[in-house]
């Protein structure tokens, strides 16, 4: 397979500057599909479950791409509160509303003669679904307090952990803005269908690991059954993440059976039966309290605003939640 000049490429599916590798046929035809829309300015909707490497994606299609001595940007559409978005779609003047102190160039703006990635797309609301549809078609648009029409030059990717038909069905996406973002869709394969490559990114991420730190760890025989038998519901966010663990616990050796044994004993791992969470007594409220959370998101399938509602509390509150959570796992890791 060959790919656009700029991009660098080896036999595992490398393409530079974003490190998406794998040799299973299922990552083989998402490259196929990369090498075919990449140097065109088609909008791409990338799908799949999170953590499958969908960023990852978008940056290896605008490496392949006419754009890439362009800016890549990428804006979390889920993180956003509803009413900052379109500031933060499309920038905004000095003085235009409380607080804007100085003026502002939105991701459209910032990504000028790029890509933008627009993530969790299905989690922007639906007024601004419309705004986002008018400027995909028209190519224009204004700051918010600007009268000066602004035409963008951007290539736009946008990708999501739910299904965009269940998406369109259940009234959290437009069908035409699916239309004109979905012109060329990829499905990033879950880990677990990737067979071999779970081994590969294990040995990519150690190899990593062991250069920032000047060491020669391994991996046991254990732990290489281990990375076959086990799920990765997280995919290859989980599996980067338990390498990662067992690499600062380790001495020369990495073990990874304790660390997700322990993950599956609090409850973080998905339930079998997504409509109850079981909970062992004796669990400390801390745990309970994120397990729900995070079972009532995998319910949702990633919905943030339908699982705080669920749950009784604000979207704020929620992203609080998840923030101190993620806060938490990066202070256990250092």
């Amino acid at each position: 397979m060959t790919m656009a000049t700029s991009s660098v490429e080896t036999p595992l599916g490398f393409f530079a500057p974003s490190p998406l590798l794998g040799e299973s046929d299922a990552m083989q035809e998402v490259f196929r599909l990369i090498e075919r829309v990449g140097p065109t300015d088609a909008s791409v909707l990338l799908t799949g479950e999170s953590g499958s490497g969908k960023e990852l994606a978008a940056q290896a299609i605008h490496a392949c791409s006419a754009r890439r001595d362009g800016p890549f940007v990428a804006i979390n559409c889920g993180a956003i509160p509803p009413g900052l978005i379109e500031a933060e779609l499309f920038g905004y003047e000095k003085g235009s509303f409380t607080g804007a102190v100085r003026s502002h160039a939105g991701v459209f703006e910032r990504a000028e003669g790029g890509t933008l990635l627009l993530d969790e797309v299905t989690e922007m609301p639906m007024d601004m679904q419309t705004r986002l549809l008018r400027v995909l078609e028209s190519r224009k648009y204004y700051r918010v307090g600007a009268s000066v029409e602004l035409v963008s030059d951007v290539r736009v990717v946008a990708s999501t952990n739910r299904c965009p038909i269940q998406a369109v069905q259940s009234g959290q996406l437009r069908e035409d803005l699916l239309y004109r973002l979905a012109v060329f869709p990829i499905e990033l394969p879950p880990l677990r269908q990737r067979g071999a490559d779970v081994e590969l990114l294990a040995e990519h991420f150690l190899k990593e690991l062991n250069a920032q730190s000047r060491t020669q760890k391994r991996l046991s025989a254990l732990a290489r059954m281990t990375l076959k038998q086990h799920s990765w519901p997280g995919n290859v966010r989980e599996l980067k993440n338990c390498i990662e663990r067992a690499f600062i616990l380790a001495d020369s050796v990495l073990e990874l059976a304790p660390l997700l044994q322990n993950a599956a004993t609090r409850g973080l791992e998905p339930a079998v039966d997504r409509e109850r969470l079981e909970i062992r007594v004796g669990s400390k409220i801390y745990d309970m309290e994120r397990s729900l959370i995070e079972a009532t998101l995998d319910y949702f399938q990633g919905n943030k605003r339908r699982a705080a509602d669920a749950l009784g509390c604000s979207l704020k509150t929620l992203y609080n939640k998840l923030n101190g959570y993620s806060q938490s796992q990066e202070c256990a890791s250092n």
